[in-house]
This record gives C-alpha cells, sequence and structure tokens, in this order.
C-alpha cells in the first residue's frame, strides 16, 4: 500500500471518529431528512411471499450518484434490495450498495461493515450514499473517504446496511446475516462485474466489527458458499460480551449512552420488551433514544447506570430473564469459530476517553469495549482450530484512537491475503483474559 493512500486513510479516520466523539458540532451542521422515510426502494413489494426467495436473491436494483454529504460525486453506486434473515429467522429485506472496481476487475471484493450505529435506518450507510443527510448519517458519509484507497488498489466495494431496514443495534448474528446475504445478492447482480468466483474480504471497525466477526463466524454453517470465497476478516474494537460491556461502561462520562441504544436494539432484534423493568428515569431515556444514533447518545448521559435506569428490584441485570437470554445469544464467545484467518485489533486505553472501570472479571478497556474479552476470544479461535489469527493490544490508545492505526495495517493485511500470503499468527502469544461463559440468572431482590 502506498504511502500517499496510507496517509489518506488515516487523515479519513480520523475526520470519521471525530464524527462519533463530537456530536454537539456535527448537530449544527447536518439536519434530519424524511425522504427516505419515504423511499419505496427500501420496500419489498413483489406479489411472491419474500419467503419464497432464497437468502441473497436480489429483489429491486438501482444505480445513482455516490455522495458525500449529500453531494454527487462522479463515482457510480449500485444499490441491491435482497432477501435476508433476521435474528428471529424470518425473512427479511435489506439494502446493500456496491461500488465497481476502478480496475473493472470483478474477482476481489471487500465487504466493508460501517460503525454507524444507529437505532434508526434512515442512518444506514445505503441512505448516506443516495444523497440523504442525517444526524446519525454523518458518520457514514465520513466513512466513504477512506474506503477510496481500496478503490484505488482494484477492489470492488460492498457496503451492507448491517443493522437491516429496522436499525436493530447490537444484534451481532442478524449483523451477519444481512452482511453474508449482502455479498451473495452483489455476486448474484450482472451490473456489479462480480460473480460466484469472486474472492472477499471483511473489514470492519466497532459496529462494524461486530458485523464483521459474527459474519465469519457464521458463515460455515450459514452461508457455506460465501465462506469458501472469503480470503479473511479484519476488525478493530470488538463487542464479544455485551453484559461485561454494560457493566464496563457503567457510570461512565461518555459512553454510557450505549446502555440503552443496546436494550433498545436487542429488544427490537428478538421481539422482546424490557421496558417493564426500568425505571421512570430509564423509559425516559429510553424514549428519548429510541430512533436515535450514537451521535445521540455519546457523552448525553454522563454516570448513566444500569441501576439508574432499572426498577430498585432489578438493580442487578441478570433479575430479568429476558435480558439474560438475549446477552447469551449475542455473545460472540458461544458462537462458532471461524475457518478464515483473521486480524483483530483492540486499545486498552479507556481511561482517555473516561472509562475508569476496572472490575474483577471484566478489567480495562477501550472506552467501550473490554480489552480481556477480545484477548479470550482471540484465544478461544487459536485453541479451536484456528491458528491464523493475528491480535494487537494497543494499551494507550482509546477507541477513537486506535482505528488511525488499525485501518491502514487491515487493508495491508487483507491485501496479503488476496495475494496468497501465509498469514501470520499470534497463537500462542497472546495473554489472558476474561471467561466468556454464559451469564446465570439471580432472583430479582
Amino acid at each position: 500500500m502506498s504511502k500517499n493512500a496510507v496517509r489518506l486513510l488515516a487523515t479519513a479516520l480520523v475526520a470519521a471518529m471525530a464524527v462519533t466523539v463530537a456530536p454537539a458540532a456535527t448537530a449544527a451542521e447536518v439536519t434530519p431528512s424524511s425522504a427516505t422515510a419515504s423511499d419505496p426502494f427500501y420496500t419489498y413489494s413483489g406479489s411472491e411471499p419474500l419467503s419464497s426467495f432464497a437468502p441473497g436473491t436480489v429483489l429491486k436494483t438501482r444505480t445513482l450518484q455516490y455522495h458525500l454529504v449529500g453531494l454527487p460525486t462522479p463515482v457510480k453506486a449500485i444499490q441491491l434490495l435482497y432477501r435476508t434473515t433476521d435474528a428471529q429467522g424470518r425473512p427479511s429485506a435489506n439494502v446493500t450498495t456496491v461500488v465497481r472496481s476502478l480496475t473493472g476487475d470483478g474477482g476481489k471484493a471487500v465487504s466493508y461493515q460501517s460503525f454507524y450505529d444507529s437505532l434508526s435506518p434512515e442512518d444506514g450507510p445505503s441512505r448516506a450514499i443516495a444523497g440523504d443527510l442525517t444526524l446519525g448519517g454523518a458518520i457514514a458519509n465520513a466513512e466513504a473517504v477512506f474506503l477510496v484507497p481500496l478503490l484505488l488498489q482494484g477492489y470492488n466495494l460492498v457496503i451492507p446496511d448491517t443493522e437491516g431496514q429496522t436499525a436493530n443495534f447490537a444484534a451481532g448474528p442478524e449483523y451477519a446475516t444481512n452482511t453474508l446475504d449482502s455479498i451473495r445478492a452483489a455476486t448474484r447482480s450482472a451490473e456489479t462485474g462480480m460473480n460466484a468466483d469472486t474472492r472477499f474480504g471483511l473489514m470492519g471497525y466497532s459496529g462494524g466489527a461486530i458485523a464483521t466477526n459474527w459474519a465469519a463466524a457464521l458463515a460455515p454453517a450459514y452461508a457455506p458458499d460465501v465462506n469458501s470465497k472469503l480470503v479473511g476478516f479484519a476488525e478493530g474494537g470488538l463487542l464479544v460480551d455485551p453484559a461485561h460491556n454494560l457493566k464496563y461502561v457503567d457510570g461512565s462520562l461518555v459512553w454510557t449512552g450505549v446502555i440503552p441504544m443496546a436494550i433498545i436494539g436487542v429488544s427490537r432484534s428478538y421481539g422482546i420488551d424490557l421496558k417493564p423493568y426500568l425505571s421512570t428515569y430509564g423509559v425516559q431515556v429510553y424514549e428519548q433514544l429510541e430512533h436515535g444514533s450514537i451521535v445521540d447518545a455519546l457523552g448525553h448521559y454522563p454516570g448513566l447506570t444500569w441501576q439508574k435506569m432499572a426498577k430498585p428490584q432489578y438493580a442487578d441485570p441478570n433479575s430479568v430473564p429476558a435480558f439474560v437470554e438475549v446477552v447469551n445469544r449475542i455473545n460472540l464467545g458461544s458462537a462458532p469459530t471461524p475457518t478464515i484467518p483473521g486480524f483483530i485489533a483492540q486499545g486498552n486505553g479507556g481511561v482517555f476517553e473516561g472509562t475508569f472501570g476496572n472490575r474483577p472479571g471484566i478489567g480495562t478497556g477501550d472506552g467501550v469495549m473490554v480489552a480481556g474479552d477480545v484477548r479470550t476470544l482471540a484465544r478461544q479461535y487459536c485453541s479451536t482450530g484456528n491458528g491464523s489469527i493475528e491480535y494487537q493490544q494497543f494499551d494507550l490508545l482509546s477507541h477513537v484512537g486506535v482505528p488511525v492505526i488499525w485501518a491502514p495495517v487491515a487493508v495491508s493485511w487483507l491485501d496479503d491475503r488476496f495475494k496468497g500470503r501465509n498469514a501470520p499468527s499470534d497463537c500462542g502469544n497472546i495473554p489472558a483474559g476474561n471467561s466468556l461463559a454464559p451469564e446465570k440468572p439471580v432472583p430479582a431482590s
């Protein structure tokens, strides 16, 4: 990868992550758009039931200009409405965006999973690319810039709306099916220039890492046809055990807003109702964020804790049966081991983002993600048959700081996999981490 490409990618990453941590500044620059809510492209309206189509079937296609902050660029984007599967196993429709390789090479592609982290489908990357402006969509706009180096190296880009059209934030298995069926759809559309022989790499940071890792883990069983074409997955800032993360950010200064966001997202995804367990204040926060994005949450609820959100008798989240059931279903420690090489990066300087948590069994992290959980997951992959795992931990970098280093390395790492070079391994050198055992219910007090 050239020095100029690395510099461009790193600079854009800083800009993208700055959007994430500066919601007040962003709010003044973009305004919500209602146009996407009525866009018929996102709705399947055919006469045949959605269940009659195989996952990955293309239902609609459109070509438009790739937009950045609402402004059209000369780059063409192909958007596909395709059939996929939600967290409850039901057929659903989702949208992905394809940008064709500048060299015309249909043989290699990177599926890039965005960290748009939102509870509103209007913030998805496909809508930002189509030209709509929303507060949460500003993240997807900023991310688009650092995809340029991949295009310059001849890769096709596939950018799925990982959270689906109901924006089920933090629901990892649903992120996976949306991602894997997006790849299927991209290779089944004549307009994309790709086909069943196209090889793919998976790439994503933070919320994008959720989709990337879950897709790698579920591909062998859910989409073996896709798994056989994957060269590797590159990710950073990974959510592994959500129950640990909620305890880690509890009472912190910046990241506490992810507590209600995760409650809302997984409740929506799995069709459960956690509001009866919330206090009056908890319901108020829930309703404030029900259609919000990460930029509505970060820094807006300093010192927020689960105990402040829950009724007194549910001060321990494990006293809520539905909570225990759902967090166990989205714990990567209980998911299958990927069969493809992986590059995993994780920060551990969370104190720089106002997260000072260091509880027994959880430890420290990057401000929102728990480093000990990620180490254990990497070690687990090594011990269960995947020896091609590279792990890098940055003890002095926080969640916002890591991608500046991670992204250029991730692109180079993927490039090596496409070139057939042996994947490096840190197996045997990864420090021990936390237990990823399923949560156990406790009685309400």
